[in-house]
Protein backbone atom coordinates (compact mmCIF):
# COMPACT_ATOMS: atom_id res chain seq x y z
CA UNK A 1 0.00 0.00 0.00
CA UNK A 2 1.25 3.15 -0.90
CA UNK A 3 0.58 6.20 0.96
CA UNK A 4 2.43 8.62 -1.04
CA UNK A 5 1.68 11.31 -2.86
CA UNK A 6 2.17 11.69 -6.50
CA UNK A 7 4.64 14.67 -7.49
CA UNK A 8 1.65 16.56 -8.83
CA UNK A 9 -0.45 15.78 -5.88
CA UNK A 10 2.20 17.67 -3.73
CA UNK A 11 2.51 20.29 -5.78
CA UNK A 12 -0.98 20.56 -5.27
CA UNK A 13 -1.39 20.44 -1.67
CA UNK A 14 1.76 23.06 -1.06
CA UNK A 15 -0.16 25.50 -3.82
CA UNK A 16 -3.48 25.37 -2.01
CA UNK A 17 -1.99 25.96 1.30
CA UNK A 18 -0.11 28.77 0.00
CA UNK A 19 -3.25 30.28 -1.62
CA UNK A 20 -5.43 29.74 1.42
CA UNK A 21 -2.91 31.68 3.76
CA UNK A 22 -2.64 34.49 1.53
CA UNK A 23 -6.11 34.20 3.19
CA UNK A 24 -6.58 33.03 6.29
CA UNK A 25 -9.33 32.65 9.02
CA UNK A 26 -9.42 36.46 10.09
CA UNK A 27 -10.56 37.03 5.85
CA UNK A 28 -13.15 34.19 6.32
CA UNK A 29 -14.49 35.36 9.52
CA UNK A 30 -14.59 39.07 8.59
CA UNK A 31 -17.08 37.89 5.67
CA UNK A 32 -18.87 35.94 7.43
CA UNK A 33 -19.55 38.46 9.96
CA UNK A 34 -20.30 40.67 7.03
CA UNK A 35 -22.56 38.77 5.88
CA UNK A 36 -20.50 38.91 2.34
CA UNK A 37 -19.05 35.97 0.40
CA UNK A 38 -15.32 34.91 0.23
CA UNK A 39 -15.91 35.80 -3.34
CA UNK A 40 -12.08 36.74 -3.97
CA UNK A 41 -10.50 33.45 -2.67
CA UNK A 42 -13.04 31.52 -4.86
CA UNK A 43 -12.35 33.07 -7.54
CA UNK A 44 -8.69 32.99 -7.59
CA UNK A 45 -8.95 29.29 -6.40
CA UNK A 46 -10.94 28.96 -9.83
CA UNK A 47 -8.08 30.78 -11.94
CA UNK A 48 -5.64 28.58 -10.71
CA UNK A 49 -7.46 25.69 -11.33
CA UNK A 50 -8.23 24.18 -7.91
CA UNK A 51 -11.96 23.95 -8.73
CA UNK A 52 -11.87 21.76 -11.56
CA UNK A 53 -9.28 19.31 -10.19
CA UNK A 54 -11.65 16.79 -10.76
CA UNK A 55 -13.21 17.53 -14.09
CA UNK A 56 -12.15 16.18 -17.16
CA UNK A 57 -9.64 18.32 -18.97
CA UNK A 58 -11.99 18.00 -22.62
CA UNK A 59 -14.13 20.61 -20.02
CA UNK A 60 -11.54 22.61 -19.01
CA UNK A 61 -10.73 20.95 -15.81
CA UNK A 62 -7.29 19.37 -14.31
CA UNK A 63 -8.43 15.86 -15.23
CA UNK A 64 -7.87 14.90 -11.93
CA UNK A 65 -9.96 12.82 -8.84
CA UNK A 66 -12.00 13.16 -5.74
CA UNK A 67 -8.47 12.24 -4.47
CA UNK A 68 -7.21 15.87 -5.64
CA UNK A 69 -10.46 17.96 -4.75
CA UNK A 70 -10.38 16.55 -1.17
CA UNK A 71 -6.24 17.94 -1.18
CA UNK A 72 -8.24 21.33 -1.91
CA UNK A 73 -10.83 21.02 0.58
CA UNK A 74 -8.43 19.72 3.35
CA UNK A 75 -5.75 22.55 2.65
CA UNK A 76 -8.34 25.72 2.08
CA UNK A 77 -9.64 24.25 5.78
CA UNK A 78 -5.84 23.69 7.61
CA UNK A 79 -5.59 27.63 6.36
CA UNK A 80 -8.47 28.56 8.50
CA UNK A 81 -11.07 28.58 5.27
CA UNK A 82 -13.15 25.73 4.93
CA UNK A 83 -15.46 26.61 2.04
CA UNK A 84 -18.67 24.60 2.13
CA UNK A 85 -19.12 25.25 -1.71
CA UNK A 86 -16.27 23.10 -2.71
CA UNK A 87 -18.13 20.09 -1.32
CA UNK A 88 -21.63 20.82 -3.37
CA UNK A 89 -20.30 22.58 -6.28
CA UNK A 90 -17.35 21.06 -7.93
CA UNK A 91 -17.78 17.64 -5.66
CA UNK A 92 -21.22 16.83 -5.96
CA UNK A 93 -22.74 18.73 -8.63
CA UNK A 94 -20.11 18.36 -11.19
CA UNK A 95 -19.80 14.97 -10.74
CA UNK A 96 -23.28 13.72 -10.85
CA UNK A 97 -22.86 15.90 -14.38
CA UNK A 98 -19.79 14.61 -15.36
CA UNK A 99 -20.89 10.76 -14.62
CA UNK A 100 -24.42 10.56 -15.45
CA UNK A 101 -25.46 13.99 -17.53
CA UNK A 102 -26.07 14.56 -21.21
CA UNK A 103 -23.22 15.35 -23.11
CA UNK A 104 -24.98 18.61 -23.48
CA UNK A 105 -25.38 19.17 -20.12
CA UNK A 106 -21.61 18.21 -19.98
CA UNK A 107 -20.45 21.03 -22.19
CA UNK A 108 -22.83 23.60 -20.64
CA UNK A 109 -22.05 23.02 -17.23
CA UNK A 110 -18.79 21.65 -16.74
CA UNK A 111 -16.22 24.39 -17.87
CA UNK A 112 -17.98 26.89 -15.66
CA UNK A 113 -17.76 24.93 -12.84
CA UNK A 114 -13.98 24.09 -13.35
CA UNK A 115 -13.12 27.86 -13.36
CA UNK A 116 -15.09 28.96 -10.77
CA UNK A 117 -17.66 31.64 -12.63
CA UNK A 118 -20.16 28.81 -12.40
CA UNK A 119 -22.00 27.34 -8.84
CA UNK A 120 -24.40 24.88 -9.00
CA UNK A 121 -26.07 23.82 -5.40
CA UNK A 122 -27.34 20.53 -4.26
CA UNK A 123 -31.40 20.22 -3.11
CA UNK A 124 -31.99 17.33 -1.59
CA UNK A 125 -32.93 17.54 2.08
CA UNK A 126 -36.74 17.94 3.02
CA UNK A 127 -38.40 19.33 6.57
CA UNK A 128 -40.52 15.88 7.19
CA UNK A 129 -38.23 13.37 5.41
CA UNK A 130 -34.86 13.53 7.33
CA UNK A 131 -32.01 11.24 6.28
CA UNK A 132 -34.77 9.03 4.21
CA UNK A 133 -34.64 9.99 0.49
CA UNK A 134 -37.95 7.33 -0.11
CA UNK A 135 -39.93 9.90 1.89
CA UNK A 136 -38.99 13.06 -0.27
CA UNK A 137 -42.32 15.05 -1.37
CA UNK A 138 -40.69 16.97 -4.26
CA UNK A 139 -42.64 16.05 -7.16
CA UNK A 140 -42.21 16.25 -11.07
CA UNK A 141 -44.76 15.76 -13.66
CA UNK A 142 -44.97 15.69 -17.08
CA UNK A 143 -46.60 18.96 -19.29
CA UNK A 144 -46.42 18.44 -23.03
CA UNK A 145 -42.24 18.70 -23.53
CA UNK A 146 -41.85 20.04 -19.51
CA UNK A 147 -41.56 18.96 -16.37
CA UNK A 148 -43.14 21.16 -13.58
CA UNK A 149 -41.66 20.96 -10.37
CA UNK A 150 -43.29 21.55 -6.87
CA UNK A 151 -42.23 21.08 -3.56
CA UNK A 152 -39.91 22.05 -0.63
CA UNK A 153 -36.08 22.08 0.68
CA UNK A 154 -34.24 22.89 3.85
CA UNK A 155 -30.18 23.80 4.49
CA UNK A 156 -29.93 24.03 1.13
CA UNK A 157 -26.45 25.78 1.17
CA UNK A 158 -25.25 28.46 -1.21
CA UNK A 159 -28.25 29.30 -3.52
CA UNK A 160 -27.54 33.21 -2.98
CA UNK A 161 -24.26 32.43 -4.75
CA UNK A 162 -25.27 29.94 -7.41
CA UNK A 163 -27.13 30.46 -10.92
CA UNK A 164 -28.20 27.09 -10.92
CA UNK A 165 -29.76 23.88 -8.14
CA UNK A 166 -29.90 20.69 -8.48
CA UNK A 167 -32.75 19.23 -7.56
CA UNK A 168 -33.75 16.19 -6.10
CA UNK A 169 -37.35 15.26 -7.02
CA UNK A 170 -39.75 11.69 -7.48
CA UNK A 171 -41.51 11.09 -10.35
CA UNK A 172 -43.99 8.30 -11.33
CA UNK A 173 -43.16 5.49 -13.06
CA UNK A 174 -44.05 6.10 -16.51
CA UNK A 175 -42.97 9.62 -16.31
CA UNK A 176 -46.92 10.45 -15.35
CA UNK A 177 -45.74 12.09 -12.15
CA UNK A 178 -49.28 12.47 -10.77
CA UNK A 179 -49.14 13.94 -7.24
CA UNK A 180 -51.45 10.55 -5.95
CA UNK A 181 -49.00 7.66 -7.04
CA UNK A 182 -48.57 5.11 -4.74
CA UNK A 183 -44.85 5.73 -3.44
CA UNK A 184 -43.59 2.59 -3.84
CA UNK A 185 -44.01 3.21 -7.54
CA UNK A 186 -42.00 6.71 -7.33
CA UNK A 187 -38.25 6.81 -8.59
CA UNK A 188 -35.89 9.81 -7.96
CA UNK A 189 -35.12 11.93 -10.61
CA UNK A 190 -32.49 14.84 -10.59
CA UNK A 191 -33.27 18.64 -11.99
CA UNK A 192 -30.55 21.31 -12.97
CA UNK A 193 -32.75 24.09 -11.96
CA UNK A 194 -31.90 28.52 -12.40
CA UNK A 195 -32.24 29.94 -9.58
CA UNK A 196 -34.07 32.83 -11.36
CA UNK A 197 -36.57 30.23 -12.45
CA UNK A 198 -40.05 31.01 -11.83
CA UNK A 199 -41.85 30.05 -9.15
CA UNK A 200 -38.62 29.34 -7.27
CA UNK A 201 -38.34 31.27 -4.36
CA UNK A 202 -36.27 30.63 -0.98
CA UNK A 203 -35.56 32.55 2.80
CA UNK A 204 -32.43 32.48 4.49
CA UNK A 205 -32.57 30.18 7.73
CA UNK A 206 -30.68 31.96 10.72
CA UNK A 207 -27.96 29.69 11.88
CA UNK A 208 -25.71 29.71 15.08
CA UNK A 209 -22.64 28.99 12.76
CA UNK A 210 -20.03 31.71 11.96
CA UNK A 211 -19.44 30.86 8.03
CA UNK A 212 -20.11 32.86 4.88
CA UNK A 213 -22.03 30.30 3.20
CA UNK A 214 -25.74 30.32 4.12
CA UNK A 215 -28.26 27.88 4.24
CA UNK A 216 -31.61 28.38 3.09
CA UNK A 217 -35.58 27.05 2.61
CA UNK A 218 -36.10 26.51 -0.97
CA UNK A 219 -39.42 26.56 -2.20
CA UNK A 220 -40.92 25.06 -5.65
CA UNK A 221 -44.43 26.32 -6.78
CA UNK A 222 -44.95 24.59 -10.06
CA UNK A 223 -41.26 25.32 -11.65
CA UNK A 224 -41.61 24.93 -14.98
CA UNK A 225 -38.08 23.14 -16.96
CA UNK A 226 -37.44 22.33 -20.41
CA UNK A 227 -36.81 18.32 -20.91
CA UNK A 228 -33.22 18.97 -21.19
CA UNK A 229 -33.26 20.25 -17.40
CA UNK A 230 -33.65 16.24 -16.46
CA UNK A 231 -29.89 15.55 -15.49
CA UNK A 232 -29.15 12.15 -18.44
CA UNK A 233 -30.93 11.01 -21.12
CA UNK A 234 -33.80 9.01 -19.20
CA UNK A 235 -35.64 8.73 -16.07
CA UNK A 236 -32.94 5.51 -15.14
CA UNK A 237 -30.67 7.86 -14.74
CA UNK A 238 -31.68 9.39 -11.57
CA UNK A 239 -31.08 7.24 -9.08
CA UNK A 240 -27.50 6.29 -10.45
CA UNK A 241 -27.12 9.80 -10.69
CA UNK A 242 -28.41 10.59 -7.38
CA UNK A 243 -26.08 8.31 -5.40
CA UNK A 244 -23.10 9.44 -7.68
CA UNK A 245 -22.48 12.44 -5.79
CA UNK A 246 -22.56 11.11 -2.31
CA UNK A 247 -19.56 9.16 -1.86
CA UNK A 248 -17.79 12.46 -2.85
CA UNK A 249 -19.62 14.67 -0.56
CA UNK A 250 -18.97 12.41 2.41
CA UNK A 251 -15.06 12.72 1.21
CA UNK A 252 -14.81 16.08 0.56
CA UNK A 253 -16.70 17.03 4.08
CA UNK A 254 -14.01 14.38 5.81
CA UNK A 255 -11.26 16.65 3.90
CA UNK A 256 -12.75 19.73 5.33
CA UNK A 257 -13.29 18.52 8.59
CA UNK A 258 -9.52 17.32 8.75
CA UNK A 259 -8.20 20.29 7.45
CA UNK A 260 -9.83 22.55 10.29
CA UNK A 261 -8.56 19.98 13.04
CA UNK A 262 -5.34 20.70 11.92
CA UNK A 263 -5.65 24.32 11.88
CA UNK A 264 -6.86 24.27 15.23
CA UNK A 265 -4.28 22.18 16.55
CA UNK A 266 -1.86 23.85 14.90
CA UNK A 267 -2.91 27.26 16.79
CA UNK A 268 -3.05 25.60 19.69
CA UNK A 269 0.41 24.30 19.56
CA UNK A 270 1.76 27.54 18.79
CA UNK A 271 0.54 29.09 21.84
CA UNK A 272 1.18 26.55 24.17
CA UNK A 273 4.50 26.18 23.10
CA UNK A 274 5.59 29.43 23.89
CA UNK A 275 2.87 30.56 26.74
CA UNK A 276 4.80 30.48 30.19
CA UNK A 277 2.63 30.98 33.22
CA UNK A 278 3.73 28.44 36.24
CA UNK A 279 7.80 29.10 37.23
CA UNK A 280 8.86 30.28 33.47
CA UNK A 281 7.89 26.49 31.83
CA UNK A 282 5.77 26.91 28.74
CA UNK A 283 2.18 25.18 29.59
CA UNK A 284 2.70 22.88 26.62
CA UNK A 285 5.31 21.27 29.19
CA UNK A 286 2.57 20.06 31.25
CA UNK A 287 1.09 16.67 30.11
CA UNK A 288 -2.87 17.87 30.93
CA UNK A 289 -2.40 20.13 28.01
CA UNK A 290 -0.01 18.63 25.40
CA UNK A 291 -1.73 14.92 25.85
CA UNK A 292 -5.18 15.96 25.34
CA UNK A 293 -3.52 17.90 22.02
CA UNK A 294 -1.38 15.05 20.97
CA UNK A 295 -4.69 12.66 21.38
CA UNK A 296 -6.83 15.25 19.22
CA UNK A 297 -3.54 14.86 16.66
CA UNK A 298 -3.89 11.38 16.48
CA UNK A 299 -7.00 11.00 16.10
CA UNK A 300 -6.95 13.46 12.67
CA UNK A 301 -3.87 11.75 11.72
CA UNK A 302 -6.12 8.74 11.46
CA UNK A 303 -9.44 10.47 10.01
CA UNK A 304 -6.94 11.57 7.10
CA UNK A 305 -6.31 8.02 6.67
CA UNK A 306 -9.30 6.45 6.04
CA UNK A 307 -10.23 9.86 3.85
CA UNK A 308 -7.35 8.31 1.61
CA UNK A 309 -8.23 5.02 1.42
CA UNK A 310 -11.79 6.40 0.30
CA UNK A 311 -11.08 8.61 -1.97
CA UNK A 312 -8.73 6.20 -3.78
CA UNK A 313 -10.94 3.50 -3.87
CA UNK A 314 -13.64 5.57 -5.26
CA UNK A 315 -11.08 7.55 -8.06
CA UNK A 316 -10.56 3.53 -8.99
CA UNK A 317 -14.06 3.32 -9.27
CA UNK A 318 -14.99 0.82 -6.80
CA UNK A 319 -18.18 2.11 -5.56
CA UNK A 320 -19.29 -0.02 -2.97
CA UNK A 321 -16.19 -0.10 -1.18
CA UNK A 322 -15.73 3.51 -1.45
CA UNK A 323 -19.13 3.69 0.09
CA UNK A 324 -18.42 2.06 3.15
CA UNK A 325 -14.76 3.87 3.73
CA UNK A 326 -16.29 7.36 2.61
CA UNK A 327 -19.18 7.12 5.33
CA UNK A 328 -16.20 5.23 7.90
CA UNK A 329 -14.24 8.78 6.82
CA UNK A 330 -16.90 11.31 7.33
CA UNK A 331 -17.53 9.63 10.83
CA UNK A 332 -13.85 9.71 11.85
CA UNK A 333 -13.55 13.23 10.59
CA UNK A 334 -16.43 14.50 12.37
CA UNK A 335 -15.49 13.06 15.34
CA UNK A 336 -12.04 14.37 15.40
CA UNK A 337 -12.62 17.82 14.35
CA UNK A 338 -15.10 18.56 17.21
CA UNK A 339 -12.59 17.02 19.28
CA UNK A 340 -9.65 19.07 18.27
CA UNK A 341 -11.39 22.45 17.57
CA UNK A 342 -12.72 21.72 21.54
CA UNK A 343 -9.39 20.64 22.84
CA UNK A 344 -7.72 23.92 20.86
CA UNK A 345 -10.13 26.34 22.70
CA UNK A 346 -9.90 24.05 26.42
CA UNK A 347 -5.93 24.71 25.65
CA UNK A 348 -5.89 28.06 24.96
CA UNK A 349 -7.93 28.87 28.01
CA UNK A 350 -10.03 32.35 27.74
CA UNK A 351 -7.59 33.08 24.75
CA UNK A 352 -9.36 30.20 22.99
CA UNK A 353 -12.87 31.99 23.21
CA UNK A 354 -11.85 35.00 21.44
CA UNK A 355 -12.04 36.25 18.01
CA UNK A 356 -8.60 37.15 17.52
CA UNK A 357 -6.60 33.24 18.23
CA UNK A 358 -9.34 32.13 16.04
CA UNK A 359 -10.90 28.71 17.14
CA UNK A 360 -13.72 29.39 18.92
CA UNK A 361 -15.21 31.02 15.60
CA UNK A 362 -15.09 26.90 14.61
CA UNK A 363 -17.39 25.52 17.21
CA UNK A 364 -20.32 25.36 14.99
CA UNK A 365 -19.13 24.68 11.99
CA UNK A 366 -17.46 21.19 13.53
CA UNK A 367 -20.48 20.35 15.26
CA UNK A 368 -22.46 20.53 12.71
CA UNK A 369 -20.22 18.36 10.83
CA UNK A 370 -21.39 15.40 13.33
CA UNK A 371 -24.74 15.97 12.01
CA UNK A 372 -24.57 16.52 8.03
CA UNK A 373 -24.72 16.00 5.44
CA UNK A 374 -25.04 12.13 6.73
CA UNK A 375 -25.67 11.98 10.81
CA UNK A 376 -23.33 10.20 12.73
CA UNK A 377 -26.18 7.63 13.80
CA UNK A 378 -27.06 6.86 10.27
CA UNK A 379 -23.33 6.02 9.43
CA UNK A 380 -22.99 3.52 12.76
CA UNK A 381 -26.61 2.46 11.72
CA UNK A 382 -24.69 1.48 7.93
CA UNK A 383 -21.68 -0.04 9.55
CA UNK A 384 -23.73 -1.94 11.65
CA UNK A 385 -26.26 -3.03 9.29
CA UNK A 386 -23.24 -3.60 6.12
CA UNK A 387 -19.93 -4.74 7.84
CA UNK A 388 -21.28 -6.33 11.12
CA UNK A 389 -24.53 -8.08 9.33
CA UNK A 390 -26.87 -6.55 11.89
CA UNK A 391 -30.46 -6.65 10.91
CA UNK A 392 -31.79 -3.18 9.35
CA UNK A 393 -32.82 -0.88 12.58
CA UNK A 394 -34.91 2.33 10.67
Amino acid sequence: MNFDLTPEQDQLRDAVRALGRRYGHEYFVAKAKAGEHTTELWQEAGRLGYLGVNIPTEYGGGGGGITDLAIVCEELAATGCPLLLLVVSPAIAATVINRHGTEEQRKRHLPGLADGSQKIVFAITEPDAGSNFHRLTTMARRDGDDWVLSGRKCYISGVDEAGHVLVVARVADGSAGSADAAPQRLKPALFIVPTDAAGLTWSKLDMEIVSPENQFLLYLDDVRLPADALVGESLDAGLPALFAGLNPERITVAAMGAGTGRYAIERAAEYTATRSVWGGRTIGSHQGVSHPLAHASVQVELARLMIQKAATLYDAGRDLEAGVSANMAKYAAGEAAALAVDTAVQALGGAGMTTEYGVATLLGAVRAGRIAPVSREMILNFVAQHLLGQEKSY
